[in-house]
């Protein structure tokens, strides 16, 4: 007995020794993995109208309890992982399911994260809420994913998520909020996946700790004292511990086969469990089929989260849209062929018309189109109207981002909010909007003055004190007044996208465009570098329409032609024949030499290159326009395609072409939609009014093109430009001389397209088919 006091003593500091986890919380005890029945494609294609038609939704606000239960499953997750840490370093075994947990660690806080991100306190505010069932007052959406991953066993297939949610919608469609909604609920059922069966793997760890120990004393009691084992078993039964699969596996496991001692313990258990009608073996099934089950959960949930963050979302929401469907029966067949920036616009502004109506997103979408419809039918009636102007009308986008957005509001009985109002003030009278506002805020500023003067009075020498105080009090609340409107303004106010086409997989032969670098030969140093960055810039911008040419001339001098003329012109002429033998095509040289020889100036008295960059600008112009090349001393490269070059982006030498740039530069894609064509400044007519913001081009040690935009009538290289807040308020999208110049019809001077002040970076247009007739 003495032997059985210290071996009870013992057992005392093994207790001490034990991991718990915290799981006294009821939310954190009871929750089973999200597992039901598993069901194939077609099985969730039919169960997909089966939830729809289970599914009572409503639109009423409530609290997001979303963002509280990640925040409780970020913490239960990260304390899982603190504890198997520790068993890992005490020494102890772990399930495979564990070891995924621990593995997988820094993937699941990214995934958090990146949930956390994604989901706004107010974004779910705006989802439609069950009104019953197990995820009542909860998002709709995140029912329909916890759905997919509970009939999935957590494991999430792009294909058969497509086929589940269609089927819904044929019941009940999504609204656009939802379906993109999709992949963060997803994300959020995968964690609470994760933490339900780390819960499950923790609670699982220690019970069988817990038989651990009991095992490790019983053990050591048999071995010194073997009839002290009854004693050991009272004290075990008398404690009370958990009849889990857990704790009998790993007690049978310990204690089976280890002498008739120990045996007496396997007895009570089985008499124990017999109670319940079930057997140590039965459990011990149980156990094994347990732990294969969370890991493959485990497993399949990681995977699922890898998947989303692969996955193409767009082309999924995209697909499920009805509103994009709708949209696409664009009677002008543009939508289709536009960029998705431009379609998920339009998009947008269907959901806020919705939002701001009684009607569902399809009936705003299905309204625009039949708007749009009738102005197309209209424009076949009465061939008197301008046709531009009707076709223009039979596009979706007038209804949605231009001039018919009143009256598709008044179509949907749209409400007018105070924010839509205050643009509306804005759009009517900015400049009188801007002026009111920097009065009213000088007068509040100044306000204290003028109480001053109202309680001292204006007369005598008092008059001439006041008078004194008051001009600078004036001129520096003036300008805080002007700086705050300036400022709230460029918040407030946001610039508006003009529509661009699709060319993500390239330039179309019809938008053949010509990248060309006006320079200067005057070292042989200098051609080799124009010839190296030409290569580069082609390199970064691989398209079968996309060419490439060095508009040159010579520098400035006392006589026509120099010596070192032709050496220079030889090397430069190599080059670009080395750059077409390098990059074959085909169909037509990538790379050309446009060389123009020295003119007489007699202002200057000087023979240099006409007009420099202007002039090359100008006469390459006219060169595409079929003036013949009489006009250039030297074109390297054959010149047949040249006729169908379309759009010409001009570029410094210093200035980079970023990479792949040339398939999708805004630029390109805007002008190239027949609803927002280039025009001459003189030309008042303005098929799209969409408009456009403003910015001037950041000072950068590289200069590149992506830093450039358009800039507008009133701003240019060589004069100051108006105050940023009027030209965001008053500026529609004319394609200004500086950013888009269209090259006029063959009476007119070639040299009248080009502004004397054309800025670096510049894209022009040029007219071919008008141009031709």
């Amino acid at each position: 007995m003495k032997r059985g006091g210290a071996a009870r003593r013992s057992w005392g500091g093994v207790r001490k020794q034990l991991f718990r986890l915290d799981v006294s919380r009821p939310a954190l005890v009871g929750e089973p993995a999200l597992r039901s029945e598993l069901l194939s494609a077609d099985q969730m294609e039919h169960y997909g109208v089966v939830l729809a038609n289970r599914h009572r939704a409503s639109e009423r606000t409530l609290a997001n309890a979303l963002l509280a239960r990640l925040a409780d499953n970020e913490a239960m997750l990260a304390q899982a992982s603190e504890r198997l840490t520790q068993a890992v370093g005490a020494g102890h075994r772990i399930t495979p399911a564990a070891e995924w947990l621990l593995d997988n660690d820094y993937l699941i806080e990214e995934q958090i994260r990146t949930a956390q991100r994604d989901l706004p306190k107010g974004y779910s505010r705006e989802l439609p809420r069950l009104l019953d069932g197990p995820s009542a007052k909860l998002p709709r959406v995140y029912d329909i994913a916890l759905e997919t991953i509970t009939h999935g066993d957590a494991r999430v297939d792009g294909e058969s998520l497509r086929r589940f949610v269609a089927a819904y919608q044929t019941v009940t469609p999504l609204k656009l909020g939802e379906l993109w909604a999709i992949p963060i609920m997803l994300r959020l059922g995968l964690i609470e996946n994760l933490r339900r069966v780390a819960v499950r793997v923790m609670e699982a760890w220690n019970d069988r700790n817990l038989a651990g120990l009991w095992a490790d004393r019983m053990t050591m009691i048999a071995e010194s004292d073997p009839k002290s084992v009854v004693l050991a078993v009272a004290d075990m039964a008398r404690s009370n511990p958990p009849m889990t699969s857990s704790f009998v596996a790993e007690l049978t496991r310990r204690l089976q086969g280890q002498g008739p001692a120990l045996a007496l313990a396997l007895t009570w258990i089985e008499q124990t469990l017999s109670e319940s009608g079930l057997g140590i073996e039965r459990l011990v099934q149980l156990e094994a089929q347990q732990q294969a089950a969370d890991q493959v959960t485990i497993g399949n949930s990681i995977g699922s989260l890898r998947m989303l963050t692969s996955m193409d979302w767009r082309t999924f929401v995209e697909s499920m849209s009805h509103v994009e469907q709708a949209l696409r029966r664009d009677p002008s067949g543009v939508y289709a062929a536009m960029d998705f920036v431009t379609r998920d616009h339009y998009r947008h502004v269907v959901e806020s018309l919705a939002r701001r109506s009684t009607r569902s997103e399809c009936e705003v979408a299905r309204a625009a189109i039949d708007l749009a419809g009738g102005s197309a039918h209209s424009a076949a009636r009465d061939t008197a109207d301008d046709t531009a102007q009707r076709a223009v009308r039979s596009h979706v986008g007038y209804y949605l981002v231009d001039q018919g957005l009143a009256a598709l509001e008044r179509r949907v009985d749209a409400r007018d909010t105070a924010v839509t109002a205050l643009k509306r003030l804005a759009q009517r009278a900015p400049l009188t909007l801007y002026l009111g506002s920097i009065v009213v805020l000088l007068a509040l500023l100044a306000q204290p003055l003028l109480q001053a003067v109202l309680r001292h009075g204006w007369q005598g020498w008092q008059g001439l004190v006041w008078a004194l105080i008051a001009v600078p009090v004036i001129l520096i609340s003036s300008q805080l007044a002007i700086s705050l409107v300036n400022w709230l303004v460029s918040i407030v106010v946001l610039p508006h996208m003009l529509p661009r086409l699709d060319f993500s997989k390239g330039l179309p032969p019809q938008v053949r465009t010509l990248v060309v670098i006006p320079a200067m030969l005057t070292r042989a140093q200098d051609v080799d570098a124009l010839a190296d960055a030409l290569e580069v810039r082609f390199l970064a911008n691989r398209d079968a329409h996309l060419h490439f040419a060095l508009l040159t001339d010579f520098a400035d001098a006392p006589s026509e032609v120099l010596e070192s003329d032709a050496a220079l012109l030889l090397q430069a002429r190599q080059r670009i024949d080395a750059l077409n033998a390098s990059h074959p095509d085909d169909q037509a040289d990538r790379f050309f030499l446009l060389h123009r020889p020295r003119r007489w100036n007699a202002a200057d008295k000087l023979w240099m290159g006409y007009e420099r960059k202007r002039g090359k600008l100008a006469e390459l112009n006219g060169l595409l326009r079929g003036a013949g090349p009489a006009r250039f001393l030297l074109i390297v490269g054959r010149t047949e395609v040249l006729s169908e070059v379309k759009y010409v982006i001009t570029l410094d030498t210093d200035t980079q072409l970023p990479r792949a740039s040339s398939s999708a530069p805004w630029r390109i894609r805007s002008i190239a939609l027949w609803l927002t064509p280039p025009r001459s400044a003189s030309s008042r007519a303005t098929p799209f009014s969409s408009r456009a913001s403003a910015s001037a081009c950041p000072a950068r040690r590289a200069r590149s093109m992506r830093n450039c935009s358009a800039a507008t009538p009133a701003s240019t290289p060589t004069r100051a430009p108006c105050p940023t807040s009027i030209r965001i308020c008053s500026a529609k999208a004319r394609s200004s001389a500086r950013a888009f110049t269209t090259s006029m019809p063959s009476s007119r001077p070639p040299t009248a397209a080009f502004p004397k002040t054309a800025s670096s970076a510049t894209i022009w247009w040029r007219a071919a088919s008008r141009a031709r007739a």
